[in-house]
């Protein structure tokens, strides 16, 4: 039987956080909200990064996704606010945050998560984790990715047994409580989990 490796996802809602008291507490990853759209950086983020750094933690960065905006800029705009936060290693990983429709139609949404994945996946070096909830992906918006891993924001069922919608057929992180802190879990090791981060050239 694999463990469930324990992590956390944070954002300027938060404010300051004690990196070091997390690990401390067994927290093996974490991610940390960088930007919203394609012109809001989380003021928290670049302090986030590095104090994820500093306490050994597997390093996780995610762009809240705003569909009606241009995909290639609010890439771009991504890339670019980790970089100047110190910029991508071996193992890090990145995710898209997918979780509201811009009053636009499923396809569209699931058009600018397709393009948005993609060029970060080429211009980054690393494949993206899609986050969303079981309502969102089944109504169609996630259309099309299937080859990313799905970090599912399930916190009504039991630690590790997310529903998997449609287009997945499992899980990568189940996110299962979001209070005080959204906590989650990976189904492995830190190893198996940074193999799914950025690979430098």
């Amino acid at each position: 039987m694999k463990r469930l490796l324990q992590g956390i996802d944070v954002s300027n809602w938060q404010g300051s956080v004690d990196w070091a008291d997390h690990a401390d507490g067994g927290v093996a990853f974490a991610f940390a909200k960088a930007t919203e759209g394609g012109d809001y950086r989380d003021k928290w983020f670049a302090r986030n990064w590095n104090g994820m750094r500093e306490s050994w933690l597997v390093c996780g960065a995610y762009h809240f996704a705003r569909p009606k905006g241009d995909p290639v800029e609010h890439a771009r705009f991504f890339l670019r606010t980790v970089e100047a936060a110190g910029g991508l290693r071996r193992g890090d990983l990145v995710a898209l945050d997918l979780e509201t429709n811009d009053g636009l139609r499923p396809a569209q949404v699931a058009r600018y998560a397709r393009r948005w994945c993609r060029h970060v996946e080429r211009h980054g070096r690393v494949r993206p984790f899609v986050y969303t909830f079981p309502s969102f992906a089944q109504n169609g918006h996630c259309a099309g990715l299937s080859e990313y891993p799905l970090w599912i924001a399930c916190p009504e069922k039991p630690r590790g047994l997310p529903l998997v919608p449609r287009p997945w057929q499992g899980w990568t992180i189940h996110q299962y409580a979001q209070k005080p802190v959204d906590r989650n879990v990976f189904h492995g090791s830190r190893q198996e989990l940074t193999r799914l981060g950025h690979h430098p050239r």
